[in-house]
């Protein structure tokens, strides 16, 4: 608005400027009058254009009634009647400020002092007829009518039409503006994600109007009970999003979180995160998406925030992944037999600049509680990829890989395609790689993590169910589960040296895996009592500690696909881990 202003003010000093220069004035006090005004117009528009952004929305009344003063007091001024008319026709910038940004009431009311002022300065001039200043009227009105119309549809396409409220363009708009405040004054901005709960079952069971009705009413409790200055807008299917200038991310979350406690129309789980310096718009609601990813996860109906120290790091994560300072590196797969590489699992591995090696969990976790893992995911399956391709180039023969699966990714719609453009980027065959998720994982994520990975097995694409037996998993759902590998818990493969019963449960899932068609892989091998056992039993695949470290791809092709992998190995190097060690 204070550029707009700025503009029009300029426009109508210089027109009363070009007047004052250009046209012969009989008496030379009235030049200096006209002058003067010109210059205050002038001036008022540098002002305006430098600092508009800091004056309140009704100081702009003040600023477009000021604009139609001074066009009456410079009009009468005018030496003749073709000077007078064209100053009069700066009356038009006023008009179509106010039909710009004031609703239509307010700007009709502007538009009367406006045309009641144009029609008085005028009525008396010599050789000023009637019809002329009619047209003058009607020719001003008309025209803001006109941008208003437009003015008014265009706000119209910001605004959602079932709730009333901004919706996402509306929103990202205000955003941009929050920014640009923000950015100037250092005040804090927080932004938050509510979504409301189990609204699906609401469809389901009552009909999208209850659904529409339900909508309705949560904006409308909301958009009253939210300080002024917030923007409230209807993000999309059932997600709102508020914005809260001038709090911080813990003031934002405490009052996110007593008005969800609040709420009378439904339970809500609601994400809330902290502009960071630097960082844009779309990160901000993205880190804001991950802290609502986390309330749900949690058990919906909550709050959650993102702290700072993730965002410190999640933008360290972010200039690693631009660099391709993230790497995959390789841990073999072999036949508990006689320790043949027969595949290996891609793990990420980062070095920070600073800190050295950041360890995985919590990297993992910050691109997962960010957003970035959309960005972390491709990367590292592409740099699997190129490197399982160096290996199976240097031994000369098939190599399986394996690559863990967010449930963050699993609900993108465009995972799918994501993954077959990485194999079609690196040349890596899709019938070579296996795509691993728990169990967890594929029931948090609902039918939208199904439909992926049914999606991404009817392209050859393999799929591995990780971390079975860690108390979750159930021996029904393995002929639910779109699997075709079966990965057993560290912490599973652990207890059957020492546990009969233990033992006894792994024949068994042998057995069934045989029969469901599933390769079971024990992971987490550390003995060579494990390993023998294994081989007894018939399991076909295993991996862990005993056999090789990770390591990166370059060293693992060195290496020869028997050659330092194994148990020797692992004996030779003298040092054991401990029992149920982490793998990520």
């Amino acid at each position: 608005m204070g550029p707009t202003a700025g503009a029009f003010y300029l426009a109508g000093g210089g027109a009363a400027l070009a007047v004052v220069l250009g046209s012969p004035f009989p008496v030379a006090a009235t030049r200096l009058e006209l002058g003067a005004l010109a210059v205050t117009a002038l001036l008022a528009g540098v002002l305006l254009l430098l600092r508009g952004y800091v004056l309140p929305r009704w100081a702009f009344h003040v600023v477009a009634g000021t604009g139609t003063l001074l066009i009456t007091l410079a009009v009468p001024k005018c030496p003749t009647l073709a000077t007078a008319l064209a100053i009069s026709a700066v009356y038009l910038f006023v008009a179509v400020d106010v039909v710009f940004f004031f609703t239509w009431r307010e700007s009709a009311a502007h538009l009367s002092v406006l045309t009641a002022a144009g029609a008085w300065v005028l009525h008396d001039r010599p050789g000023m007829t009637p019809g002329v200043a009619v047209s003058l009227v009607v020719l001003l009105v008309v025209i803001a009518g006109v941008v208003g119309l437009l003015v008014h549809e265009a706000a119209d396409a910001a605004r959602d039409g079932l709730t009333g409220l901004a919706n996402r363009r509306g929103f990202d708009d205000a955003l941009d503006a929050a920014l640009a405040v923000a950015a100037r004054t250092g005040a804090p901005l927080s932004a938050a994600l509510l979504d409301v709960d189990h609204f699906k079952s609401v469809n389901d069971h009552h009909g999208h109007a209850a659904g529409d009705e339900l909508l309705r009413a949560v904006g409308e409790e909301y958009r009253h009970a939210l300080p002024p200055g917030a923007v409230l807008a209807r993000y999309g299917g059932d997600e709102f999003a508020v914005l809260l200038p001038g709090l911080p991310g813990p003031r934002a979350l405490e009052l996110v979180d007593r008005l969800r406690a609040a709420g009378t129309c439904a339970a809500l789980s609601c994400g809330v995160a902290e502009l960071s310096p630097g960082e844009s718009g779309a990160e901000l609601m993205r880190r804001a998406d991950s802290a609502l990813y986390a309330a749900k996860a949690a058990g919906r109906g909550r709050a959650r925030l993102l702290d700072d120290t993730s965002a410190v790091l999640a933008r360290d994560l972010a200039d690693a992944l631009a660099a391709g300072d993230v790497r995959a590196w390789f841990q073999p797969i072999v036949d508990p037999a006689d320790g043949e590489v027969v595949g290996v699992e891609a793990l990420a591995r980062w070095t920070h600049p600073v800190r050295g090696p950041v360890p995985p969990l919590e990297f993992v976790h910050v691109a997962e509680s960010t957003g970035l893992v959309h960005e972390l995911g491709p990367a590292v399956l592409a740099d699997a990829c190129r490197g399982a391709l160096e290996v199976r180039r240097a031994w000369g023969c098939e190599l399986l890989l394996t690559v863990n699966v967010s449930g963050r990714e699993l609900t993108n719609p465009d995972y799918p395609q994501r993954v077959l453009e990485v194999l079609a980027d690196t040349g890596f065959p899709a019938s070579s790689l296996v795509l691993e998720v728990t169990e967890s994982v594929v029931d948090a994520s609902g039918q939208a993590a199904l439909d992926a990975l049914r999606e991404l097995r009817s392209h050859g694409i393999g799929v591995a169910i990780d971390d079975f037996g860690t108390g979750y998993s159930a021996f029904s759902r393995l002929d639910t589960l779109p699997a075709d590998y079966l990965k057993l818990d560290a912490g599973f493969t652990a207890g059957i040296t020492t546990s009969p019963r233990r033992a006894g449960m792994l024949e068994a899932l042998l057995s069934l895996s045989a029969t469901l068609g599933l390769r079971v892989v024990a992971e987490g091998v550390e003995t060579a009592e494990q390993a023998r056992l294994l081989t007894e039993m018939g399991c076909p695949l295993a991996q862990g500690w005993l056999f090789s470290r990770p390591v990166p791809p370059r060293q693992l092709a060195e290496q020869g696909r028997t050659g330092g992998v194994g148990p020797q190995r692992a004996g030779a190097a003298g040092a054991r881990p401990r029992q149920g060690v982490t793998r990520v």
